[in-house]
């Protein structure tokens, strides 16, 4: 037979609902078999937990006030603690022992008091040289903004906000329901005010009482030299407006780089290709090659084998974070041999294969380029 519910607490008969809750709060820290050791720990800390199970809701608390433990026997869970079966008590383990308790998950955090509005994402593309040296770009953004109208109150001016009856302002509502197993809290959002703990008589005409209106927002960002597909940039407080003053979101920029008919990017290098005649190849020359800075004057130097990659230092991508630092140029030289020749650069060529000791026939003339190109 289970002692006095009020004794067990501690607490009078006239105790209020907050005194009710400031006592269990106090037992079931006191007892709970993960703080105290003792032997009859669990079964005092299970008694403090059927107690306030009963006193904390009116309908069974008068009835035990009337008719005892036999009035409320079939309310709450009879068979003994179960931290899985906690419902609208989680909150309370939480101030204890933090985030959470026995797999109860915080759905009774209460919801008065600033939020802080949503971040957004926004995806951005960039040209090839855009993002290699960066710079100021324009961007277009829908957001949510604070009603300048109503100070973001929601509230007609003149008027304000006033605390929702049926919640008292905590935004939930808390409901006993009835099993085969017992009797267990039930926490929902107020259907009366929907969450927000307060009621707006006079809506904002400008907002309609949301406190927040969306709008378009030109916004100019800064991208930093060496970013790549797949960079993220994060903009603070560019996001959705908070609630009740909370501060606002932020703005996340996700980059895709667009390619380039030119230039290929490997990391902070740039790769390109160039292709040259087998005259250039075998004299040697000077040859303007384009690169993201410009066009860069090259020495060809002869005797230059097909597919030779040359390395233009500091010719590269800036280093994201250190635009000083800069990869390399590397550039890949093609060498183009003709499929057909004139005759006049044909006698050309066999007397040069002539002067070379090759003959002049097929074989000959394999060996003659074989010389130039391969030696």
């Amino acid at each position: 037979m289970p002692g006095d519910y009020y004794e067990i607490l501690g607490v009078p008969r006239t105790a209020t609902k907050e005194e009710l809750k400031s006592a269990y709060r106090k037992m079931a820290r006191k007892y709970h078999p993960d703080v105290n050791k003792d032997a009859d720990a669990e079964e005092r800390f299970k008694e403090i937990n059927r107690a306030y199970e009963v006193l904390s809701e009116p309908e069974t608390k008068s009835r035990y006030d009337r008719f005892g433990e036999a009035g409320v026997s079939g309310a709450g869970g009879g068979s003994g603690f179960d931290p899985n079966d906690m419902g609208g008590f989680a909150d309370i383990f939480e101030t204890f022992f933090g985030g959470g308790f026995g797999g109860a998950t915080n759905t009774t955090a209460r919801r008065r008091g600033p939020t802080r509005g949503d971040d957004l994402r926004l995806d951005l593309r960039l040209k090839f040289r855009e993002a290699v040296f960066g710079g100021e770009k324009e961007i277009k953004i829908p957001h949510l903004e604070h009603c300048q109208t109503c100070n973001g109150s929601g509230a007609k001016n003149g008027s304000t906000p006033k605390t929702c009856g049926t919640c008292s302002g905590t935004g939930q509502v808390k409901r006993a329901t009835r099993t085969p197993f017992g009797s267990f809290a039930q926490v929902s959002t107020c259907p009366t005010c929907n969450g927000e703990g307060q009621i707006i008589e006079e809506k904002c005409e400008s907002c309609g009482g949301q406190g927040r209106k969306q709008v378009n927002k030109k916004l100019k960002i800064t991208i930093p030299a060496g970013v790549d597909t797949g960079t993220r940039l994060r903009v603070s407080g560019e996001g959705d407006a908070g609630t009740r003053g909370g501060p606002a979101g932020d703005l996340y920029v996700y980059l895709t780089v667009e390619t380039d008919s030119y230039f290929k990017r490997d990391g902070n290098n740039i790769l390109s290709e160039i292709s040259i005649s087998y005259l250039q190849a075998v004299l040697g020359c000077r040859f303007k090659v384009p690169t993201i800075d410009g066009e860069h004057e090259i020495t060809i130097p002869a005797g230059l084998q097909p597919n030779t990659v040359m390395n233009l230092e500091d010719k590269g991508v800036p280093k994201l974070g250190n635009s000083v630092s800069r990869g390399n140029h590397l550039l890949t030289i093609k060498v183009e041999i003709p499929n057909k020749i004139n005759s006049e650069e044909r006698e050309l060529l066999e007397k040069l294969a002539q002067i070379k000791g090759e003959h002049t026939s097929k074989r000959g003339f394999e060996g003659f380029f074989d010389s130039i190109f391969h030696k």
